[in-house]
């Protein structure tokens, strides 16, 4: 899915959501448990509720790779189920894998080959070549950690070079070097949204993949006003805020209306962004 395409998905359906399925087998509801698959059971039910207000889901595969062979069966039937009934969807696998090139390679060929997802985020430590195998895949995504939304960012991502230049920025900047617009996002915590106006003065086409609304505080306000482009340019992930907004019968029906939510006041943020007027 290139650039275009995900903007006209975008303009299509108001939203620039991407709904994270961090399905932890401990807070689904209970009542799941007695069906064949509970992961699985409780992702296509959020998925079938969420569909239309959304633009993208993110699995994180550490929920999935925490019940071993059973938990890789419930992501591979997810991602099946989404291509199957929901193609027009943007899939990441929230990974945050990058290794050795010979390493990155098979993750790449795992994921983008075997799993089928259009992007998974890598972590830029190690390099240009931990990082490459996976932007030899035409058509896919690497979505690059930038700028985390976690407390521990201020360790390192902020540490600054005798010119002030950030280690987030020159990871970014660096980077540049690396894929283009179309192969290569980048990850921009939504609890350090001030820092995204200098970010985009560096990535200004970029499309950045936002985490940190809703159960983390990150404001959605705050994340439109500084990194929006003439395309939206933003993917905003929330996961428990939707996902667990109730754990009785009425989960898909109140993880709905939570997505509807968020859907609804992002219509009026692209409607009201100098940027975006012309969306609609």
């Amino acid at each position: 899915m290139n650039n275009q395409q995900l903007f006209e998905n975008i303009r299509k359906k108001g939203s620039f959501l991407c709904v994270g399925l961090d399905t932890d087998i401990k807070k689904i509801p209970q009542f799941l448990l007695d069906t064949t698959d509970p992961m699985f059971a409780f992702n296509k039910e959020i998925i079938d509720a969420t569909a239309k207000y959304t633009i993208a889901y993110k699995p994180n595969l550490a929920f999935y790779e925490s019940e071993g062979l059973e938990g890789w069966r419930s992501l591979e039937k997810t991602v099946h189920y989404l291509r199957e009934n929901y193609p027009d969807i943007f899939l990441i696998a929230d990974a945050k894998r990058g290794d050795i090139g010979n390493t990155s390679s098979m993750y790449a060929r795992a994921f983008f080959e075997k799993l089928k997802f259009d992007a998974i985020t890598v972590a830029p430590y190690m390099g240009e070549d931990s990082v490459k195998p996976f932007l030899a895949y035409e058509g896919k995504r690497v979505v690059l950690l930038a700028l985390t939304s976690n407390k521990g960012a201020f360790d390192f991502q902020f540490i600054a070079d005798n010119s002030g230049e950030k280690l987030f920025e020159k990871v970014i900047r660096t980077s540049l070097n690396w894929g283009n617009e179309e192969n290569m996002m980048y990850v921009v915590g939504a609890t350090k949204a001030e820092e995204l106006a200098d970010i985009r003065k560096i990535i200004p086409n970029h499309f950045l993949l936002v985490p940190g609304v809703g159960a983390q505080g990150g404001s959605l306000q705050e994340v439109a006003k500084y990194g929006l482009n003439k395309q939206c340019g933003l993917l905003v992930n929330s996961s428990r805020a939707i996902i667990y907004a109730s754990n009785g019968p009425d989960f898909a029906q109140k993880a709905a209306e939570s997505a509807k939510e968020t859907r609804d006041e992002m219509i009026e943020l692209l409607r009201n962004n100098s940027h975006t007027t012309s969306f609609f």
